[in-house]
């Protein structure tokens, strides 16, 4: 008996062949993107690459992103990845779209076959410490959308092979070590670049002239977007060539350029000697009349130009690394009454015999206003409402001087509102202790603060000797602050901080939290230019003098993220997509990767991991989107209590147990 087979059979049996050959493929290259991250791992190690190697797919690993069965995402930031990347393994990941290695200790140069990727959109290794010349290898990537190697130590000329990845929509190469000249690059799609601090010089090329200033910061750069114009040998051809020159009051060599008569080197000379002996008899006349003085008192127009030349920055030296010392408070506060740089006070008095110091409450009057303007001063930063300066006086005492700036109001509003603010007292508030008014000068004179501020203690010293910021003092930072502004906002539906910053939380010896610069923000600004505070205001305000309490729980609320994610909420770090603070945490939190956010100084207290989610789910709720939405002042209060209760409960319950 002879089987029958269908005429079909043949067919169905090579698509069942072709079938099995797609399949074993298919499990051929997951499998290599299995061992590739194996690899991977054994290489740079890392305190999230616990994968469980039991399951089969390296799909389910954290981190590990797959579609059709290959791995196309991989993002491992702030992973404590350590040691250089090897070829063949990120290599052999070739159907990666986004590689994401930020915030990690890599180091040395990029692995050569990174060209194996062909399909990668999204490339971000900031913060790591890769060195040498960018390899040209990362040009061959021609999907590349966005590429940030921001933070790292970078050398050598920033090449011009950029112009090779056409769809680059953004660029961040700032905080590295690139020197040289500029590039032109002119890539249509561009729409983030970033080159700040690095020694690049010359002037900005065409290509990159329509960027904001902000792109160039920290350069030796000159010309557009920038305010200092390039010299006729800073880059810029400017002038006549030699050829078109027409000036023919002198000879000139084959070349075309013109040659000085014996005459005219003759006359410079003579000009130069007589400059020069000038010059010296103006400086020792200069010095005679500055050795005459009792104060001491810094170059005026210095001061400015170092207060117009700065940021916002915190109250706080260590934070912007200017310490201005050796000038008084009488010169900064000279510096504003005369635009020329000399000291003139009003109607040619001195200040201290026309005004007094007016002080609040039982403070001791140790000093006076002529003794505060003699007292030697640092600058400790330039904030939204003026210039902190910190004064020694004669006798001792330590005050911090605040010379507040655009204050449009009258006298008689001005001491009624100045008054307001210095009649609040609490162990959580930087007390207002005196100020004094003129038409020119309005200074307050707080207690000041050795340890500076949260912003510097997040954000200041990042080398060898930096002591981590631990939990506990992060949570009774945290308890603190809230207490304060908490007070505040009890004094009356509408009083309200205004200004609420990781700047204005300054801290004791002892690390206890004090909130200053409360009720300023009625003082200074005009409805056309109102003080900012970039980063923690509210999406709802739109003039900073009228700020609600509900404006200041989401700006509270940036401050917690800030506390436990340990990044500021201008961080660039974290700008992979144009996002502020709150955003980014919230779409971290969304995708289930909720470890991400925190500072990798937390990530070592792995018993208080509860509470730290509890604090981070409070900044959530403070920074929502919709005012009504967020909590009261009071119960945030309540929750950080409960949450620092519940920590010293469980720390007790262990105690007990050993």
């Amino acid at each position: 008996m002879h089987a029958v087979f269908s005429p079909e059979f043949p067919r169905i049996l090579l698509l069942l062949a072709l079938f099995h050959l797609v399949c074993l493929a298919s499990s051929s290259d997951l499998s290599t993107d299995r061992a590739a991250l194996l690899a991977l791992r054994t290489a740079v190690g890392g305190r999230t690459l616990f994968w469980n190697t039991t399951f089969s797919t390296p799909c389910n690993w954290q981190g590990v992103l797959c579609e059709n069965n290959r791995v196309t995402v991989l993002r491992l930031p702030g992973s404590s990845l350590f040691g250089t990347i090897p070829s063949n393994t990120l290599s052999n990941l070739n159907s990666l779209h986004t590689l994401s290695l930020r915030l990690n200790h890599l180091y040395g140069p990029l692995p050569s076959d990174l060209s194996r990727l062909s399909r990668l959109q999204n490339l971000f290794l900031q913060g790591n410490r890769f060195s040498g010349a960018v390899p040209d290898v990362l040009f061959s990537l021609h999907s590349l959308v966005r590429l940030n190697l921001a933070s790292n130590n970078f050398s050598g000329e920033i090449p011009s092979g950029f112009n090779n990845l056409t769809r680059l929509r953004a660029l961040f190469l700032e905080d590295n070590q690139f020197s040289g000249v500029l590039p032109n690059i002119e890539l249509p799609d561009l729409l983030q670049f970033n080159v700040s601090f690095n020694n690049v010089s010359g002037s900005v090329p065409k290509g990159l002239e329509g960027k904001p200033k902000d792109a160039f910061l920290g350069t030796l750069l000159c010309g557009n977007p920038l305010d200092n114009t390039c010299s006729k040998n800073g880059g810029e051809t400017t002038g006549a060539s030699p050829e078109g020159n027409t000036n023919r009051s002198g000879p000139s060599d084959k070349s075309g350029k013109k040659k000085l008569s014996g005459g005219a080197i003759a006359g410079i000379v003579i000009g130069s000697a007589v400059g020069f002996t000038l010059l010296l008899v103006a400086l020792f006349v200069f010095c005679r009349i500055r050795s005459g003085q009792k104060t001491k008192s810094a170059d005026l127009m210095a001061i400015k130009n170092q207060e117009n030349d700065s940021a916002e920055e915190p109250m706080v030296a260590a934070e912007n690394g200017a310490m201005g010392n050796g000038f008084s408070v009488a010169a900064a506060a000279a510096a504003a009454l005369n635009a020329n740089g000399s000291v003139k006070f009003e109607k040619g008095m001195n200040m201290a015999s026309a005004k007094k110091l007016v002080f609040f409450r039982n403070y001791p009057r140790v000093f006076d206003l002529e003794e505060l303007l003699r007292a030697s001063a640092e600058v400790l930063g330039k904030g939204t409402s003026g210039t902190s300066y910190k004064a020694v006086l004669e006798v001792g005492t330590v005050v911090a001087v605040k010379r507040l700036k655009d204050v449009t109001i009258m006298d008689k509003e001005f001491k009624e509102r100045i008054n307001e603010v210095g009649a609040v007292e609490h162990e959580n508030l930087v007390p207002l202790r005196a100020y004094y008014y003129s038409r020119e000068e309005k200074l307050l004179v707080y207690d000041y603060m050795p340890m500076g501020s949260l912003s510097a203690l997040l954000h200041g010293n990042k080398g060898a000797g930096r002591t981590p910021l631990n939990w506990e003092t992060r949570s009774s930072i945290a308890l603190g602050a809230a207490r304060g502004i908490k007070y505040l906002h009890l004094r009356g539906p509408n009083f309200a901080h205004g200004n609420i910053k990781s700047s204005n939380i300054l801290l004791t010896k002892s690390c206890e939290a004090q909130v200053s610069d409360f009720g300023l923000n009625h003082l200074v600004g005009t409805p056309s230019s109102p003080i900012q505070f970039t980063g923690y205001r509210a999406p709802e305000v739109t003039d900073t003098r009228r700020v609600s309490q509900k404006a200041d729980i989401y700006s509270f609320g940036v401050v917690i993220l800030e506390l436990l994610t340990g990044k500021a909420p201008t961080n660039a770090l974290l700008n992979e997509e144009g996002v502020d603070l709150p955003t980014w945490v919230q779409s971290v939190v969304r995708d289930e990767w909720t470890s991400e956010v925190f500072d990798l100084e937390l990530l070592r207290y792995q018993d208080v991991e509860e509470e730290m989610v509890q604090l981070l789910q409070l900044g959530i709720d403070c920074t929502t989107q919709y005012p009504e939405n967020r909590p009261s002042m009071s119960e945030v209060v309540k929750r950080i209590e409960e949450l620092r209760f519940s920590n010293l409960l469980n720390g007790q319950e262990q105690f007990d147990h050993v």
